[in-house]
């Protein structure tokens, strides 16, 4: 991932319930931290995903993944890199990056893709259906 980012990283500290038998971060909250990301990104460049879906638009996910390359322990703090790789008004990749807030160690690599519905389910391009959240989503690029 790219240092020229100008998305701040989203901070999480693990909780224990977040944790398995080994006292293990469970694999599962990876993608909901990875989401919880997205949503302070978004907010950092004035999107609200309330305000989208008062609007009447939703933004699915269409693809996740993740790759897991050391594990995150209770009380562990990480932080979150979120990068956008591609954005068209219509389709939305991302990246993140799970790293240990002390150490700096790399702990997750992820994708997620999204694409935006309106309220019938029809894929729209929020160039020419929402121009001022397109514009903030373009921001996020730069």
């Amino acid at each position: 991932m790219s240092t020229e980012n100008h998305i701040r990283p989203y901070m999480h500290h693990a909780k224990y319930y977040e944790t398995d038998q080994m006292g293990i971060v469970h694999h599962s909250n990876y993608i909901r931290w990875m989401e919880e990301a997205r949503m302070d990104a978004m907010s950092q460049f004035g999107i609200s995903y309330c305000d989208m879906e008062k609007k009447g638009i939703i933004s699915p996910v269409v693809s996740v993944s993740c790759q897991y390359k050391s594990m995150v322990h209770f009380d562990d703090t990480v932080q979150i890199q979120v990068k956008v790789v591609k954005y068209n008004g219509v389709r939305l990749d991302l990246e993140y990056e799970v790293t240990d807030s002390s150490t700096g160690e790399l702990r997750t690599q992820g994708k997620s893709t999204h694409c935006f519905l309106d309220s019938d389910g029809h894929v729209i391009s929020l160039k020419h259906d929402n121009p001022e959240i397109d514009v903030c989503f373009r921001k996020m690029m730069q």
